[in-house]
């Protein structure tokens, strides 16, 4: 007997809207201030399986547990819960903690981490797009990460990220005629504008389900995957490096699954050239959408998995626990993710200006 359990199928179900946390609240001219908001946090948070080997019979147990990191900010230390794993390196970037148990003893495994971790929020302040490469520029400048991040993506059978179906080509060709800019930014801009005006955030009612773009364009609807995947396929199909980002989301009581996007723009803008995207934003509001979330990742955004572009990634990214049981073997897992010394260090406001630039404005 086989089975095999999501690492983000099945942590925990999206109970909460996704935003940087701001709403509007005063408007003078052209200038817009947010709420406050947490910016910098202090955190434990624990997360991984615990399982419960009963009856009789050999198993295998395969467990992949991916180190945190913050965009801004530092992991201050990390606990290993169990002391029989390897580390490796998947997907170029991500080290990772790996247990591979082969047993015929009935017990407890509790395989996983706590760390803690202290968080700022970043910001790109200017999306005027000034600093940011053309297309053209990234082509001819950065030819190898317009290899590595402009093309298709798939697990064995689905193809989840396809800059070339033709109607996602259709809709950033389109994009791409009414702005009529070649600069990266601004055209990363646009699409986002085009997906939070096309698309709404919905949680699946099945578990385990990841839809291709294709779906998610069709339906017009998704979650944070599903988003995540179609706005990188637009930016990719336009001609802009794209990846993925896996991680929770954080609060006082709570961590969840979560999945967002960066796009590549040119190395003077960002974090070596990459800003990020949170795709599963709920607001109404396109300017709000905007301002808040694309250019923006949230202290309370915890990084776990980060794409390199090849099916071999996202099939990693997809996975998760897994084991194989021989005889009367029970294997019964339980995912576990705990928010502990949760302490705001900082709130801030986010103002944005007559000219669009953005900054924090703290209590």
């Amino acid at each position: 007997m086989k089975g095999k359990i999501s690492a983000f199928g099945i942590i925990l179900i999206l109970i909460f809207l996704v935003t940087t946390g701001c709403m509007e609240i005063t408007q003078y001219g052209n200038t817009v201030t947010y709420e406050s908001h947490p910016t910098s946090l202090l955190y434990k948070i624990s997360y991984g399986y615990r399982i419960n080997c009963s009856g009789s019979g050999d198993y295998e147990i395969r467990y992949d547990c991916d180190e945190p990191e913050v965009h801004s900010g530092t992991v201050l230390s990390t606990i290993i819960h169990d002391s029989s794993y390897v580390i490796k390196t998947l997907a170029t970037y991500n080290r990772i903690y790996s247990w591979l148990i082969e047993s015929d003893i009935n017990r407890d495994y509790n395989l996983g981490l706590t760390a803690e971790v202290s968080s700022n929020s970043f910001m790109v302040p200017d999306l005027s797009g000034e600093e940011a490469l053309d297309i053209s520029e990234i082509e001819i400048e950065n030819p190898g990460i317009i290899a590595q991040y402009t093309k298709a993506q798939s697990n064995d059978t689905i193809i989840f990220i396809d800059p070339n179906n033709q109607d996602i080509k259709d809709v950033a060709n389109n994009v791409i005629e009414q702005t009529q800019s070649d600069n990266s930014l601004i055209i990363a801009k646009e699409l986002f504008k085009w997906l939070k005006q096309n698309t709404r955030y919905k949680v699946h009612t099945r578990s385990n389900y990841v839809q291709p773009c294709s779906d998610t364009i069709d339906s017009e609807t998704g979650d944070c995957d599903d988003l995540s995947f179609l706005y990188i396929s637009l930016c990719r199909s336009a001609g802009i490096p794209a990846r993925f980002i896996r991680g929770f989301l954080v609060e006082q009581y709570q961590a969840v699954a979560h999945a967002w996007a960066e796009v590549f723009v040119g190395e003077e803008v960002g974090k070596n050239g990459w800003i990020p995207v949170e795709c599963a934003g709920t607001s109404n509001n396109i300017k709000t959408e905007v301002n808040q979330n694309f250019g923006i990742e949230s202290a309370g955004h915890l990084r776990l998995f980060m794409d390199d572009g090849s099916n071999e990634s996202l099939k990693i990214s997809l996975s998760g626990l897994s084991f194989v049981t021989y005889g009367n073997r029970i294997i019964v897992p339980e995912d576990f993710v705990d928010v502990d010394s949760y302490s705001i260090a900082k709130s801030s406001k986010l103002v944005v200006d007559e000219n669009g630039n953005r900054s924090y404005n703290q209590d």
